[in-house]
């Protein structure tokens, strides 16, 4: 699928689920992670996405967010076309606030995952939490992207659910983010609402998704090798080089991982910062993922 468009506007393509990068003192670093943003978008990045996974978005208070956008903003980036921010929250409340700073920066969509915390809901539950959600932002609800991580949030999402959000939110929800890496599921939100934009988080999976009708992906390896994705992103073209990347990446935690190959791209040892909980890679580790790295993105064997 190369057409630019879809029946709820201009297709996702390659959006970065974009690293975050934390000062000495556990704060934001505005600077590195808007220079990376940057460097990202001017190396085959349609959009970045703030707050995501990759960037430890759980993790940001609602001033971190605030102050995050509009460094973006500020720094005269197309919030409308470029930004995309993650909404992570437990209660309602916290959502629909993390989604108002969003719409009030104007960023191109809110990605948004269901409650955590409380394991394996049934769909009306969590059909009725998205609905307080969503009546809560009252008019300034729209572009919201559903983000199906359930090895991180321990909630599912069906297409059937899905449907019933469409019914009862006209053309609030555009499409959903699927991270479970299984085109069982991919699959399944193709077939039931391929006139939304489904997106798969799984860089394997890029290139045959949008084969099949995909608008993209969002996705932490466009944080290293945006030029390699923007073939599967835009138009379903693989690259073995892709699932390397992503088997040399994944023997090591993920965020961690790709904050340690931005810090061997940058020469600047900072970037392995991590936030609380999480740690960095120690050395040894770091050094061996950047050799094995390398040798993916080479093409040859590690």
């Amino acid at each position: 699928m190369s057409a630019e468009k879809t029946a709820t506007g201009s297709r996702i393509g390659l959006s970065c689920a974009l690293s975050t990068a934390f000062r000495a003192d556990g704060g934001v670093d505005a600077v590195r992670t808007l220079a990376h943003g940057k460097w990202v978008l001017a190396n085959g990045g349609d959009s970045v996405t703030l707050f995501g996974t990759t960037g430890e978005g759980a993790s940001f208070d609602l001033g971190e967010r605030h102050a995050l956008l509009g460094a973006f903003a500020g720094a005269g980036l197309a919030m409308r076309r470029q930004i995309v921010a993650g909404v992570t929250a437990a209660t309602v409340g916290d959502a629909i606030a993390q989604a108002r700073a969003a719409y009030e920066a104007d960023c191109r969509a809110v990605l948004m995952t269901p409650p955590f915390y409380f394991p394996d809901p049934s769909d009306a539950g969590v059909f009725a939490w998205f609905a307080a959600v969503f009546e809560g932002l009252g008019g300034s609800l729209r572009d919201v992207l559903i983000y199906h991580i359930p090895s991180m949030t321990r909630v599912g999402f069906t297409p059937a659910l899905m449907a019933r959000l469409r019914a009862a939110f006209p053309g609030a929800v555009i499409g959903i983010k699927d991270s479970t890496g299984s085109w069982e599921s991919a699959k399944g939100f193709l077939d039931a609402h391929r006139d939304l934009q489904i997106l798969v988080g799984d860089e394997r999976l890029i290139a045959r998704a949008v084969r099949e009708g995909g608008s993209g992906t969002i996705c932490g390896l466009a944080n290293l090798r945006p030029d390699l994705l923007r073939g599967a992103a835009r138009d379903g073209t693989d690259d073995p080089r892709i699932a390397a990347c992503v088997a040399a990446i994944v023997a090591d935690p993920f965020m961690p991982a790709v904050k340690a190959l931005i810090a061997h791209r940058t020469n600047d040892g900072e970037w392995r910062r991590m936030r609380a909980p999480l740690a960095a890679l120690d050395d040894a580790r770091a050094r061996a993922l950047v050799a094995r790295f390398d040798a993916a993105q080479a093409g040859s064997a590690a």
